[in-house]
C-alpha cells in the first residue's frame, strides 16, 4: 500500500439557444455576442443536445409596463435590465445553452415571488426560476425570452434545532455555506456536490440532486421534511412543519422535489441534517478490471457496514484528463497505471474503531488480489487531494474541449459496459470516452470528449445511449434532471401512461404552462 502523496497542492441561426461551435470560444465571448434575433415561432436548437422546440405563441412579449410593475414590487435593485448582467444569467455554466431574456428579477421575500408569479400568469409571461445555474441539462436558463427569476437574494437561514438537527432556510442559500454553518454546530448537509460552492439548496431540491453522499444519507426525497412553494397563481403553499412524522394526507412536497421548477417555485426548505462525523478516512485503490471494482464495492459494504459513506470509481481516462488539465494534481499511485480506481470513504465517531475496520477491509481485498495497489490519506489535506481527483473530472473535461455528458442509472453490474460499447462505436473518431460515477447507487457519468461539437459524432452517440439504457431498465437521468436536453428522452425511462399523468399534473398546477417551459416534459 503506497504512502499518501500531497496530490493537490492548491486548494440554429434564429435559435435562442446557442451551443458553442468550438471549445476554444469561452463563456465571456459567448455572452459578448449580444442577443440574437427572435421572432414568433422561431425554433431553438442546440447542436449538443439534439433539441428542437418552437416558442409557444400563447406567451406574451415583455413590455415597458411590465418592467415598471416589477419595479413597483421589487424596487429598482430587484429588476435588472443591464445587458451584461442579464446576459450572464442567460447562459448555463458550461456555455452550451443561451437564452434571450431581457429581464432578470431578484426577489428577496416569498411575497415578492408570489406577486411576480401572479402577474406573469395573468400576463402569460413565461418564467424560468434560477438558482446557482450549475445544471448540466439546460434546465436553469431561458430557451427563448422567458423572464429569469433568480432566488439568490433569498439566502437567509431561518432556524436550526440542535436537538433534532432540523434546518430551516431560504431557497437561495448556497450549499457550501449551509454546510459551513452546520459544521460549526457539529452537523452536516446530507448532500455534497462538486458544485457546492455555487449551487443553491432550492435548485438542489428542484432537481433532486444526488451527489457523493447519497449512499450514506439517501436522496432528498427522504432528507427534506418540508417546503414552502409559490404556485403560478401566487398562492403560497406552506408545507414547512418540521416533523419527522406527518401521516396526514398526500405528501405534497414530494411533487416539487425533482420537478425542476415546472410546478411551482421553491422558496424555503426544511431538511434533516445528520451529525457530522469526527472520524473520516479516505482510500484510493487501483484495480485491473471492472469486475474487481464490483468486488471491492461488495467487500466494502460487508467489511465497513455502517461507516461506509462513499464508494466512487473512475477509469484511467478520467485520471489522465485530470492530471493533464487540472493544475496541481499528482498521480496517487505513480508506480503503476491501472484501468480503474476506486475511492472509498468511511465516516464514523470513533477514529480507532473506524480505522481498524478500514485496515481489515484493505487487508482482505489486497490478499484476495482484488486490488493491485492503493493509498490511504493520512490527514484532511491528503483526503481532499484524493477527492479532488474524482470531483475534478468534470472540470478537466470542460477544459479539454467539447464534451457530451450523460448521467445514467443502470444496474451496477452493467455500469461500465456502456463505456466499453461506446468506445467501440466511436472507433476511428477523435473522441475519447470517459467513465466515472457512484458505485453505491448505480450512477454512471458517461462523457465523450472531442475537439469540437460535431453533428455527425452526436448521431453516433444518440439515440444509441438512451436505447442502451432503456434496454437494461435504466434511467436516462440519474441525478442531473431532464431540463431541455433530455425532455424528449423521457419516454426511454417512463411508460407513456406515466408521462401522460405527469402532463396532467403539470396542467393542474400550471394551466398556461408559463413555469420553466420546454423543460422536463416532451414538446407537444
Amino acid at each position: 500500500m503506497s504512502a499518501a502523496l500531497p496530490l493537490h497542492q492548491t486548494p440554429s441561426a434564429t435559435a435562442s439557444i446557442h451551443a458553442l461551435a468550438s471549445a476554444k470560444v469561452g463563456f465571456r465571448a459567448l455572452v459578448s455576442r449580444g442577443p440574437e434575433s427572435l421572432t414568433p415561432g422561431a425554433t431553438a436548437r442546440a447542436a449538443y443536445a439534439t433539441v428542437a422546440v418552437s416558442r409557444d405563441p400563447q406567451f406574451a412579449t415583455l413590455e415597458d409596463a411590465d418592467v415598471e410593475y416589477f419595479k413597483g414590487v421589487l424596487g429598482e435593485r430587484g429588476v435588472i435590465t443591464d445587458p451584461d448582467a442579464v446576459g450572464a444569467a442567460n447562459v448555463d455554466w458550461m456555455g452550451k445553452y443561451k437564452g434571450n431574456s431581457k429581464l432578470l428579477l431578484r426577489p428577496t421575500t416569498t411575497r415578492h415571488v408570489a406577486d411576480v408569479l401572479k402577474y406573469c400568469n395573468e400576463r402569460r409571461l413565461a418564467v424560468v426560476p434560477q438558482g446557482g445555474n450549475t445544471g448540466l441539462v439546460g434546465g436553469s436558463v431561458p430557451v427563448f425570452d422567458e423572464i429569469i427569476l433568480s432566488l439568490a437574494g433569498m439566502n437567509k437561514i431561518i432556524s436550526f434545532d440542535e436537538v433534532s438537527g432540523i434546518l430551516d432556510c431560504e431557497a437561495g442559500c448556497i450549499l457550501e455555506s449551509l454546510d459551513t454553518f452546520l459544521a460549526d454546530r457539529g452537523f452536516a448537509m446530507p448532500l455534497d456536490l462538486g458544485a457546492k460552492g455555487s449551487c443553491q439548496i432550492g435548485g438542489n431540491v428542484s432537481t433532486n440532486a444526488g451527489g457523493i453522499r447519497l449512499l450514506r444519507y439517501g436522496s432528498l426525497h427522504g432528507s427534506v421534511l418540508g417546503l414552502e412553494v409559490v404556485l403560478v397563481d401566487g398562492t403560497v403553499v406552506d408545507m414547512t412543519r418540521a416533523l419527522r412524522k406527518d401521516n396526514t394526507g398526500y405528501d405534497l412536497k414530494q411533487l416539487f422535489i425533482g420537478a425542476e421548477g415546472t410546478l411551482g417555485v421553491v422558496t424555503r426548505v426544511v431538511l434533516l441534517a445528520p451529525p457530522r462525523s469526527p472520524s473520516v478516512h479516505v482510500a484510493l485503490l487501483g484495480c485491473s478490471s471492472f469486475d474487481a471494482v464490483q468486488r471491492v464495492f461488495c467487500e466494502s459494504r460487508r467489511h465497513l457496514g455502517e461507516v461506509l459513506s462513499a464508494a466512487e470509481f473512475f477509469d484511467s481516462n478520467s485520471l489522465r484528463m485530470v492530471l493533464k488539465h487540472n493544475e496541481g494534481t499528482r498521480d496517487p499511485l505513480p508506480d503503476g497505471a491501472y484501468p480503474f480506481y476506486v475511492l472509498i470513504e468511511t465516516s464514523g465517531s470513533q477514529a480507532e474503531h473506524d480505522r481498524a475496520k478500514l485496515d481489515a477491509f484493505l487487508e482482505s481485498v489486497m490478499e484476495e488480489g482484488v486490488v493491485d495497489d492503493g493509498t490511504v490519506a493520512h490527514d484532511s489535506t491528503q483526503a481532499a487531494a484524493i477527492w479532488h481527483l474524482r470531483e475534478g473530472v468534470a472540470e478537466a473535461l470542460q477544459r479539454a474541449g467539447a464534451v457530451y455528458k450523460y448521467d445514467l442509472s443502470v444496474p451496477v453490474k452493467d455500469l461500465y459496459a456502456l463505456v466499453e460499447e461506446m468506445r467501440t462505436r466511436l472507433e476511428g473518431s477523435a473522441a475519447e470516452v470517459v467513465g466515472y460515477g457512484h458505485l453505491g447507487d448505480g450512477n454512471l457519468h458517461l462523457n465523450i470528449s472531442a475537439p469540437t461539437y460535431d453533428d455527425k459524432l452526436l448521431e453516433r452517440i444518440e439515440p444509441f445511449v438512451y436505447e442502451w439504457v432503456a434496454g437494461r431498465q435504466g434511467s436516462v437521468s440519474a441525478e442531473h434532471g431532464l431540463g431541455l436536453m433530455k425532455a424528449n428522452a423521457i419516454h426511454y425511462s417512463k411508460a407513456p401512461h406515466a408521462v401522460a399523468v405527469m402532463k396532467r399534473v403539470k396542467t393542474l398546477f400550471d394551466p398556461h404552462g408559463i413555469l420553466n417551459p420546454y423543460k422536463l416534459l416532451p414538446s407537444p
